[in-house]
């Protein structure tokens, strides 16, 4: 069977374009001016993130454009829509960062909900910034139609008095600026230099991450997510992915035969390698969820725990995206994991073949130091590392990538909300050697689960990065370095010990052992619980209260439905 002959009565596009009875739906689509032949072709859904609120989306509508045209000429007809994103560059520092985690399950809701109403029979997916990537992949787990998904790809770097830049040192810029260590003109410039294309956010901060996770878990096509947004190529890969798309409605391959638990461990294993963003741990049990895969935190940190940390990225290295792509390209990379048998070789992938097939003639790269063999790593252990004990029952996470210290003790210093807290950074409020506490930033707690790279760019731009630790029970940015574990579980919100902290307690961290403990007897947790109470929330009614509602632990993925393994038939069914 070929996209040709594809038989259209078991495919949803049935319900809108066969038979008289629908001779009302097929109505619109010829208002659109579809022809007969294209109504009753498959019709494919062409999702897109764009939007004109920062770079890394900006460039999406042009690339569907050119999806289209691969679906076109494979015989298929494609439907194009477009969902929300939240960038987090801009929504960074303020409240607006409380709608960022959301709108990764509101993309996801928003892509299943078009889909299903309008019955398309399979989906291409193009995201650009951090949330926008796993809510995309979700959505296609979900549905579980034949699905690709495709990066909108990296910005290049900036550059600033002869030194590769990118926003991570924008924002640590205003930690430099507010000690007097940068001048007004110079934090113009900065400001002015650092973005100089379209593109998601260069280093291997979350989005990157996560388009590394895409290649790796087999829903993009192999070296699509390395090329920069600007890069010509890139439409090669969108028209290529258009007419995969219609090969893979012809053999029946869906996102759960591409997602598996083994394809899981992969995506965490490319994470661990690339010293990828913690955000990674909240996204890839998400995804799992979506297909009703037991897969928390603590089984991301098992594969982080023996995983080699091999690609030289920034923020803990030298190179961004552009540099990987331009080296071999994520391939590369997963080449060497897979030669060293860091990676399940027999997991299918878009391609319509296997891992060790789409790698077979990918050849390693002696001429370029972006990333290193499997078995001569710049660490033994991976780049991200995750944290149990008696302050994170449900565990944290920590990126250790370009840490020389792992090992960290010191007296709390406790803050109720990100603002209280980069105020006093911002008034060099602290001292040296404490352990900064930012609590009730959860998913129910914020709601939303905020990001505190502002608070970390502002510390490590004084000059203290290394000298103080930061835990939270919201998360860090992909371009967070120094000392600081997120997604302490449970939050403070419903009681966790992170909201039992008193300052001056003693925090003691060991990155090296994977443990996050406070010198507190059982029996003096227990009591001060008995004491605490919830805290009022401000978000009382809209889409943060509705979240709030319904959203679960970090540990597992922070999830706001029951999953694939609770539901009785999914979309691809009907």
């Amino acid at each position: 069977m070929d996209a040709k002959t594809i038989d259209k009565s078991k495919l949803p596009s049935r319900y809108t374009t066969v038979g008289p009875a629908r001779a009302p739906h097929r109505s619109y689509l010829y208002a659109m001016g579809l022809s007969s032949k294209e109504i009753a072709q498959p019709l494919v859904g062409v999702a897109s993130c764009w939007n004109e609120a920062a770079p890394c989306n900006i460039s999406l509508m042009r690339q569907a454009q050119v999806v289209k045209k691969g679906v076109a000429a494979a015989n298929g007809t494609p439907r194009e829509f477009c969902t929300i994103t939240v960038t987090d560059g801009i929504a960074m520092g303020h409240q607006g960062m409380k709608s960022s985690l959301v709108s990764r399950d509101v993309i996801a809701d928003s892509v299943e909900l078009t889909m299903r109403g309008h019955c398309y029979d399979a989906l291409i997916g193009l995201a650009g910034c951090d949330k926008s990537l796993p809510g995309m992949m979700m959505s296609m787990v979900r549905l579980n139609v034949p699905s690709i998904f495709i990066y909108g790809g990296s910005i290049l770097p900036g550059t600033f008095k002869g030194r590769q830049i990118t926003i991570q040192d924008v924002f640590e810029a205003v930690g430099q600026h507010s000690v007097g260590d940068m001048s007004d003109a110079d934090l113009a410039e900065i400001e002015q230099v650092a973005c100089p294309s379209a593109g998601s956010c260069g280093a291997q901060f979350t989005a990157n991450t996560m388009a590394t996770v895409a290649e790796a878990i087999g829903l993009a096509l192999p070296y699509s997510c390395g090329a920069p947004a600007p890069y010509e190529i890139r439409d090669r890969f969108c028209f290529a992915s258009g007419e995969k798309i219609m090969e893979l409605i012809a053999r029946n391959i869906r996102p759960r035969d591409i997602v598996t638990r083994k394809a899981l461990e992969n995506a965490a294993t490319v994470v661990s390698a690339t010293g990828g963003s913690t955000n990674a741990a909240l996204h890839l049990p998400a995804i799992a969820h979506e297909c009703g895969i037991e897969f928390d935190l603590f089984d991301v940190a098992e594969i982080f725990e023996k995983t080699p940390y091999i690609a030289d990225l920034k923020p803990g290295g030298r190179y961004v995206a552009k540099d990987m792509f331009e080296a071999g390209g994520i391939p590369l990379l997963m080449k060497t994991l897979l030669e060293h048998g860091y990676l399940h070789g027999d997991c299918i992938t878009a391609t319509g073949r296997t891992i060790a097939e789409n790698m077979e003639y990918v050849e390693w790269n002696d001429a370029q130091d972006v990333v290193r063999p499997a078995n001569n790593p710049i660490t033994k252990t991976g780049g991200v590392v995750g944290l149990k004990g008696n302050l994170a029952p449900e565990g944290a996470i920590v990126k250790v990538a370009g840490m020389a210290n792992q090992v960290f003790s010191g007296p709390a210093r406790c803050f109720d909300s990100e603002e209280e807290c980069f105020k006093a950074v911002t008034n060099r409020d602290y001292k040296e050697g404490e352990v900064i506490v930012i609590r009730y930033e959860g998913p129910k707690g914020g709601p939303g689960m905020r990001e505190m790279l502002a608070t970390t760019a502002a510390l490590y731009g004084q000059g203290v990065g290394n000298k103080i630790a930061l835990i939270t029970d919201g998360r860090f940015s992909g371009a967070t370095r120094g000392f600081c574990i997120g997604h302490v579980g449970p939050e403070a919100a419903v009681g966790g010990p992170i909201g039992l902290l008193k300052d001056g307690d003693i925090i003691d961290i060991d990155a090296v052992e994977g443990t996050i403990n406070v010198q507190l007897s059982d029996a003096e947790l227990a009591e001060r619980r008995e004491a605490w109470q919830p805290r009022e929330t401000n978000y009382t009614s809209g889409v943060l209260w509705k979240y709030a509602q319904t959203v679960g632990t970090a540990q597992k993925g922070a999830v706001t439905h029951p999953g694939g393994a609770e539901e009785k038939q999914c979309y691809a069914d009907i």
